[in-house]
């Protein structure tokens, strides 16, 4: 069985390796790609890897891969509080969605940074784990898949 993982990626963290490199690492946006395809190509599977600063762009590729995906890794960063169009097409897939989060958003230094929206829709959460939360979303859908779950 094989198929493709959507892997979405919210504001700023195009900037990563550069921005707050002390809660959110030294590894790039393009190393997290990276990671995520090795651990995809593996066991047959392809990675559509994007990312954005703008919540409409966001809906957009959530709306266009509602059905038919093996799954969607997603790091909602920054949308992750707030956006509610996003969450509501979110609503609407098909697929397992795991949440990444780098940081532990629950030990961040503001209380509003630990409450994600996103939640209430998304199959699973990994938060904390850094860059390796992203192959580890990769893998449990992979291995969702092949279970038929």
């Amino acid at each position: 069985m094989s198929g493709t993982i959507l892997v979405l990626n919210g504001p700023n963290l195009n900037l990563l390796g550069e921005r707050e490199p002390e809660i959110y690492g030294h590894d790039t946006l393009d190393d997290v790609a990276a990671m995520c395809r090795a651990e995809a190509e593996s066991a047959g599977y392809t990675i559509d890897f994007r990312q954005t600063n703008a919540e409409h762009e966001m809906v957009e590729w959530v709306q266009q891969g509602r059905k038919g995906l093996a799954g969607i890794v997603f790091n909602p960063a920054a949308f992750t509080y707030a956006a509610y169009p996003v969450l509501d097409a979110l609503k609407m897939v098909d697929c397992p969605v795991i949440e990444v989060h780098i940081s532990n958003i629950h030990r961040r230094e503001a209380e509003w940074r630990s409450k994600s929206i996103m939640t209430q829709v998304v199959t699973g959460i990994i938060s904390g784990l850094g860059v390796d939360g992203y192959p580890l979303a990769v893998r449990h859908i992979i291995t969702r898949r092949e279970k038929g779950k």
